[in-house]
């Protein structure tokens, strides 16, 4: 359909899981896109998928625990292309840990990738945005943990909730620049991520999917290419006006009790 026609995309943690797959529904709408993360190998895999395809892609180095990396990385896109018109933010850590149980560490570590990269992510973006005094899109992959979430993912509850509250700040302040900025609250989702989560912290089998999956309403698990559709409509015009949302991406209903 073209939605991004020459729109220039950048996805932070975009090599794999949902960001690959946003990079992937981006670029056959007509996107130049770039992909960012700390590991070349995939980056530069899934580049190879997508310039091996027609598009055009390109992979920025970078670790995204690091502010200024995040920051480094919308300036080597504009390098590159001249601007950002679109920013996805997807990089996540879920490393698990309870209340009682996480460390200062790994509290900041999880404050460093699921907020405070996106942060300054979009205040490079947003800065360059309105330098050229142009219109862009910002989507925040969140997670409906922002609502409480369960006991071992408590520091990553706590950043994807500051994450709501920031994507609402930032869509208000920057309302009248015509910069639209929306969050998806996603729920449980099968990426590779997802996968070696469940081996390594729940002792999941091979089959983990499918018993998980069987336990759901929609009978099946949230999967990358149907959320990437979905960001890819709020990158879009197709998307109108919208601003400050956000959307819980999930198949069970907040506040709704059997």
């Amino acid at each position: 359909m073209g939605l991004l026609d020459d729109k220039v995309v950048l996805v932070n943690g975009g090599s794999q899981g949902v960001g690959a797959a946003i990079a992937r529904a981006a670029v056959r709408e007509g996107a130049v896109v770039a992909v960012s993360g700390r590991r070349p190998e995939p980056g530069d895999a899934l580049v190879a998928e997508l310039t091996g395809a027609g598009g055009k892609a390109m992979f920025v180095r970078a670790d995204l625990s690091d502010a200024e990396q995040a920051k480094a990385a919308v300036a080597e896109v504009i390098a590159a292309h001249g601007r950002v018109d679109c920013l996805v933010n997807s990089a996540g850590l879920t490393t698990r840990g309870t209340l009682l149980a996480t460390t200062p560490e790994l509290f900041d570590q999880h404050i460093a990738i699921n907020l405070k990269a996106p942060f300054f992510a979009m205040q490079a973006a947003v800065a360059d945005m309105l330098a050229r005094k142009t219109p862009g899109t910002i989507v925040n992959i969140g997670s409906n943990c922002a609502h409480g979430g369960p006991p071992h993912l408590a520091a990553y509850s706590a950043a994807k909730a500051g994450l709501a509250g920031l994507t609402r700040n930032a869509a208000h302040a920057h309302r009248f620049d015509r910069v639209r900025i929306n969050d998806l609250n996603i729920g449980w989702t099968a990426t590779e991520g997802e996968d070696a989560t469940q081996k390594a912290f729940h002792g999941a089998g091979d089959d983990w999917r499918e018993e998980a999956a069987a336990k759901l309403p929609m009978g099946k698990l949230g999967q990358p290419d149907e959320i990437a559709d979905f960001v890819v409509f709020l990158l879009s015009d197709r998307s109108g006006v919208v601003t400050g949302s956000v959307i819980d991406w999930d198949q069970n209903v907040l506040g709704a009790l059997d």
